[in-house]
């Protein structure tokens, strides 16, 4: 093992006895205290993955910076203001020349310097007036509402993710009291099966069938039991710190009626934050082309000043000369030539302005076969929820049946074991169906923002 294996091995070694001295333990504590483990609602486990998950930590940084960006884009637009002070101090070149009225003083070696000694301090007003000014600005709020739009996406997809993942988590646990049940029936059936064999009612062969299916139900609780304990993980480790904090879901209750279908086509259309998102991308790349022409035209530069320049630091000087004033400039800069830059940003932005159109196509058409697709699957999932619980009782029903004949000697063990595992099997469909529909359920409430 390389030495950079080993301190990785430290470190997490290290991150795990931190857990299990801190976050693992209190909650041990907690629980000790209650008797039981936490019961958590979906509403509240989409609040702790919205706390935990880093994707949506990202994107909702993203949008807080974006919103930022915006702000400074529109303050971009309005004068600054700055207090400017210096002081001055020139090498004279041994001559003397008149600054104000009446008196003189050395004049400085450096002919671009005012007087040896010059003190300023003044307040300064700037603004500079162009069009590229606001086309950036209109770039930085259509970016934000491109940011905010990406941060409904992922808390839309995190909580898809989420209702997967705790109705999955109910699920196995259904499973795996089916199992549990199932192991109990295949033991009960294999001591029918003894029994019967003493009894010269039944064949050996009996007995060793119904003690395989008894080995392959221990096996199917095994993975049921591990299956569990993994959908629990996946789940835990967007809610808790230490994913090995036990909990619990509430029990899936009815499942609702699906909305109706021109509701869920006039809210999906009005609430696509892909949609959103897209047509934002559209309006930045417009602002883009139109920041990138902006460089072909000239900025306006306006500049007012008050207060003093000069060889006192006062408000008058010799002879009682006022130093305290103020001064206007106005700059007219006049791009000319600059190689073709300017044309080939243009072209630039033109480029990316047309794969925003053709995201925006893209992002709608993907919106419309999302709706259709959960739909379709909402539709499906519901109806055969009614057949599975149909299913659920028939499959029980011939078992009962079939286990009557065959304790009579008018049915064989293959039976009871086709029977057994029929019952089984669509108890397991039956948990799987409930969540197959609560997702889809879920995924239309995303596309229609109601969840």
């Amino acid at each position: 093992m390389s030495r950079i294996d080993r301190n990785l091995l430290k470190i997490v070694a290290g991150a795990l006895a931190l857990i299990s001295a801190s976050g693992f333990a209190a909650t041990c504590s907690a629980q000790e205290v209650t008797g039981s483990p936490a019961v958590i609602s979906l509403a509240e486990a989409i609040h702790r993955a919205q706390q935990n998950e880093p994707a949506f930590a990202s994107a909702l940084a993203a949008q807080k910076s974006a919103a930022i960006d915006r702000y400074l884009g529109r303050a971009a637009l309005l004068p600054s203001v700055v207090y400017h002070n210096q002081v001055l101090y020139t090498q004279p070149n041994g001559q003397t020349n008149q600054i104000v009225p009446g008196g003189t003083q050395p004049s400085p070696i450096f002919i671009a310097n005012n007087a040896v000694h010059e003190y300023i301090s003044q307040a300064s007003i700037n603004e500079t007036v162009g069009l590229k000014q606001f086309a950036d600005a209109q770039v930085a709020a259509a970016n934000a509402a491109r940011a905010s739009a990406e941060l409904e996406v992922a808390r839309r997809g995190l909580i898809l993710s989420v209702v997967s993942l705790y109705y999955s988590v109910s699920a196995f646990e259904t499973k795996q009291h089916v199992l549990e049940q199932a192991l109990r029936d295949a033991q009960s059936f294999t001591d029918l099966t003894e029994k019967r064999e003493a009894a010269r009612e039944g064949a050996h062969a009996d007995v060793v069938k119904a003690q395989l299916q008894q080995q392959q139900r221990q096996r199917d609780l095994s993975d049921g039991t591990l299956a569990a304990d993994k959908a629990r993980l996946e789940l835990a480790v967007l809610l808790f710190p230490d994913p090995r904090t036990p909990f619990s879901t509430e029990a899936p209750g009815s499942p609702a009626d699906l909305p109706n279908r021109e509701d869920v086509n006039r809210l999906a259309s009005a609430n696509s934050p892909e949609i959103r998102s897209a047509l934002a991308g559209v309006r930045a790349s417009n602002a883009g082309v139109t920041s990138a022409r902006a460089a072909y035209l000239p900025d306006l530069g306006l500049n007012f000043s008050y207060g003093i320049d000069a060889a006192q630091f006062a408000k008058r000087g010799p002879d009682d000369v006022s130093n305290l004033g103020y001064s206007i400039s106005a700059t007219l800069d006049i791009p000319v030539w600059d190689w073709f830059s300017t044309q080939k940003r243009i072209k630039q932005s033109e480029i990316k302005r047309d794969v925003a159109r053709v995201t925006a196509t893209a992002a709608q058409r993907r919106v419309i076969a999302a709706l259709e697709e959960v739909y379709a699957e909402a539709v499906a999932a519901r109806g055969q929820m009614d057949l599975l619980d149909l299913s659920v009782r028939t499959a029980e029903e011939s078992l009962r049946l079939t286990k009557l004949r065959y304790s009579s000697g008018e049915a064989t063990v293959f039976e009871v074991v086709d029977a057994e595992t029929a019952y089984l099997s669509v108890e397991t469909a039956q948990a799987e169906g409930v969540v197959r529909y609560q997702t889809a359920l879920a995924g239309l409430q995303v596309l229609t923002g109601t969840l």
